[in-house]
């Protein structure tokens, strides 16, 4: 007999109404859960993230202004911004913060708990782990592209659920990384010594 799926709850929508860099940095240790129609679901330690904050922030989407493809970030929180970059990659965000504000944190990289095998094929890989050491793979290893975005991430599709909690010492606060401006704001966050924090 098939063990029952484990039963994740979303965090709720009161977790994303906060400050960008708190919701990036609580984030660690949580769960990311993407739920398929064919009753299985992959479940991913989420070990890395970045905040983008504002139209101030140079390297956030937003620094141009509300367009068609930032709308999301200006809406409510606790919804998935995902976009298409370098022709080749999507990008996973969880929109935070008030309503009109365009902020979000960047999921850069989860460690697999649950589905590596459905992983493995979405991602076209038959052997190894590193599928989700960066914020490309992890959405080709989660099955996720544009069809998600705007995903309420308070849903039962696509979410966040609670994990552990993680102590400071086991986090590592960096400049973000792969981008040209903004790149001295320390709003990385990862879980030291994690190998699937990407490289």
């Amino acid at each position: 007999m098939m063990n029952a799926l484990p039963r994740y709850s979303p965090l709720p929508r009161s977790f994303y109404y906060r400050p960008t860099l708190a919701v990036a940095r609580e984030l660690l240790g949580a769960r990311l859960v993407r739920r398929l129609d064919n009753g299985l679901q992959l479940v991913g330690k989420i070990v890395e993230t970045e905040a983008y904050i504002g139209e101030e922030d140079p390297a956030c989407h937003a620094a141009r202004g509300r367009t068609p493809r930032t709308a999301i970030m200006y809406g409510p929180p606790g919804y998935a911004y995902i976009y298409f970059t370098y022709g080749m990659h999507h990008c996973l965000n969880a929109v935070t913060e008030r309503e009109g504000f365009p902020a979000a944190a960047l999921i850069r990289a989860v460690e697999p708990l649950e589905g590596l095998e459905t992983m493995r094929e979405f991602y076209g890989r038959s052997r190894g782990s590193r599928l989700t050491d960066g914020p490309g793979k992890l959405c080709r290893a989660f099955a996720l592209d544009r069809s998600l975005n705007g995903a309420d991430l308070c849903g039962e599709i696509l979410f966040i659920a609670a994990g552990e909690e993680v102590a400071e010492q086991h986090i590592a606060v960096t400049p973000r990384i792969g981008i040209r401006s903004g790149k001295e704001y320390p709003w990385r966050f990862c879980l030291k010594n994690n190998s699937f924090v990407s490289r």
